[in-house]
């Protein structure tokens, strides 16, 4: 198919079926266009509007952003995943005042010297608020492709993935570029999935290549399999009166980077005694809660938690702005990660919720 050919196909369906009333596609900025495709980043357009629409709510522009602390950026984050994504957004806007005077700059090399913005994600921002032609290659994307032109290989192979980019940029059109670009990010989304394809629906079927020779199903290939490694850690909920419970920040890098959390004690040590030694407190446990398995890309985490009540003054642990006594009853504005939440939410309530978490 012609690449005039396949631009009007994509076009004419997404003038009948895609979607238009997506949060960021009013008043499409750069800036607005740039929050939406990095927590679209392996994650589900339902999942993201909510959030998007607080973290809009909250910071309205690059400005707004750059001046926040990264605490109140991860906050609105949590729950969304991937934290590094908002990690990078901060940092970057940051950059972008400094740089740039708070104006997001519509050049591709210029946008992907920022944090966490690759050649797609630059391309979409520039496609879709700049009507610049830039081709984009998104999951969704590199399916729908692959499919088509029956392309081997996992798109995460060097050689696999310089096929996909050639053939993005031979079929980006030069005029409706953002109409084009939101076009195929909805036709892999909802028509190209990746189970039970809605091929009979697919304004590309006549000349896809996967589709005539029966290969729909396996493509694009999978990312070749490998046993995911799981780590071990346990989480200490600290009580020094019921509720309220001891939460420490973590270092801005690594897992959960900048987010509050629970003191984790090594596997091999005493509770007891690392309690003494590393908080300054003396605690009575209790019997520990069953393993609460947290999957991440390339890992998965067993946390053990493991409650506890301090005994006698804790004035000492407040001296460290890292460490901080939380009312789990009563949530605060903090960053915290999904499974800390859950277990905070089990500490509060030791009805049902807290029953039907032990049964698990």
């Amino acid at each position: 198919m012609e690449p005039a050919e396949f631009a009007q196909r994509v076009l004419d369906w997404f003038d009948a079926h895609g979607r238009t009333q997506l949060p960021w596609q009013q008043n499409p900025t750069p800036y607005r266009v740039w929050v939406s495709e990095i927590m679209l980043q392996q994650t589900q357009v339902a999942t993201v509007i909510p959030y998007y629409q607080r973290f809009m709510a909250r910071f309205p522009d690059v400005a707004a952003l750059a001046c926040a602390e990264l605490d109140e950026v991860l906050r609105l984050w949590a729950g969304l995943g991937y934290y590094a994504r908002a990690r990078h957004l901060h940092q970057a806007a940051r950059r972008v005042c400094e740089q740039w005077g708070g104006v997001l700059p519509l050049e591709s090399g210029a946008l992907q010297a920022l944090p966490g913005i690759g050649r797609s994600t630059a391309g979409a921002i520039l496609a879709l608020a700049d009507g610049q032609r830039q081709p984009i290659l998104d999951g969704n994307v590199k399916r729908l492709l692959a499919r088509f032109a029956a392309v081997a290989g996992w798109p995460g192979q060097p050689r696999v993935l310089a096929v996909l980019w050639a053939l993005a940029d031979r079929y980006t059109p030069a005029l409706r570029v953002a109409a084009y670009t939101q076009a195929m990010m909805d036709l892999g989304a909802q028509v190209c999935t990746p189970r039970r394809p809605l091929c009979a629906a697919c304004p590309l079927r006549e000349s896809c290549a996967a589709h005539h020779q029966g290969r729909v199903a396996e493509l694009p290939a999978p990312r070749p399999r490998r046993e995911l490694p799981v780590r071990m850690t346990r989480m200490l909920l600290l009580q020094a009166q019921p509720g309220w419970v001891l939460l420490e920040q973590r270092p801005p890098l690594g897992i959960w980077g900048g987010l509050w959390s629970l003191p984790e004690c090594p596997l091999d040590v005493d509770i007891v005694a690392w309690c003494q030694t590393h908080l300054g407190l003396r605690v009575r446990l209790e019997a520990p809660w069953p393993v609460l398995r947290h999957g991440f890309s390339h890992f998965y985490l067993d946390i053990t938690p493991v409650p506890a009540w301090v005994i006698g003054p804790v004035d000492q642990v407040m001296e460290g702005a890292a460490r901080v006594w939380y009312n789990s009853r009563r949530r605060d504005e903090r960053g915290v990660a999904a499974p800390v939440q859950r277990l905070l939410a089990a500490l509060a309530d030791t009805g049902p919720l807290l029953n039907t978490f032990m049964q698990e």
